[in-house]
């Protein structure tokens, strides 16, 4: 598994990279440019004045989204343990944003950290791979995760108190 950036979930502003609004911004710009300055010069019969305000916006915003959606995938796949190399190439190469359908669709889980061993897990993980150490709470029957605060299990029913759940798990329930 691939060493994973650690970028807290809260920490949405940084998800886009500068680069990617600096690049959007002037992508936007040029647009516009290319819009209200070339365009109209090369055509002897001008689109209406909504028309052309309504192109031009939406073709700018289209082209500045593409260009922060690539940022936030430059960002959210080392998060997930995933070249964002590769993943910022098929978001280029793929045309009409496919690439990001595809990256969305396929992305894995975020990686988090055992506390017992330091060892890179995923976030769906109930027990670490390496050492055992129980990461959520969970059923004792179905192996179904469960809240600290639950009695039984919502999808067997089993009675959780039987299950001896870690005490570090039951104070994050209260």
């Amino acid at each position: 598994m691939r060493d994973p950036q650690s970028i807290a979930a809260n920490e949405d502003a940084r998800m886009i990279p500068l680069w990617s609004i600096i690049v959007a911004v002037a992508a936007f710009v040029l647009v516009e440019y290319y819009f209200w300055l070339i365009l109209p010069q090369q055509q002897h019969h001008p689109p209406p004045l909504g028309f052309h305000i309504y192109f031009s916006l939406s073709g700018g915003v289209l082209i500045a989204l593409y260009f922060l959606m690539v940022g936030y995938v430059s960002k959210d796949a080392p998060r997930r343990a995933m070249s964002s190399r590769f993943w910022i190439l098929i978001c280029f190469v793929m045309p009409g944003g496919i690439g990001a359908v595809l990256y969305f669709l396929l992305r894995q889980p975020e990686v988090s950290r055992c506390p017992a061993c330091s060892t890179h897990v995923q976030s769906d993980f109930h027990f670490c791979p390496q050492c055992d150490y129980r990461l959520t709470a969970n059923c004792g029957n179905c192996f179904r995760t469960v809240r600290a605060s639950d009695q039984f299990c919502t999808c067997c029913g089993h009675e959780l108190a039987k299950d001896h759940m870690p005490a570090r798990l039951r104070v994050l329930g209260e």
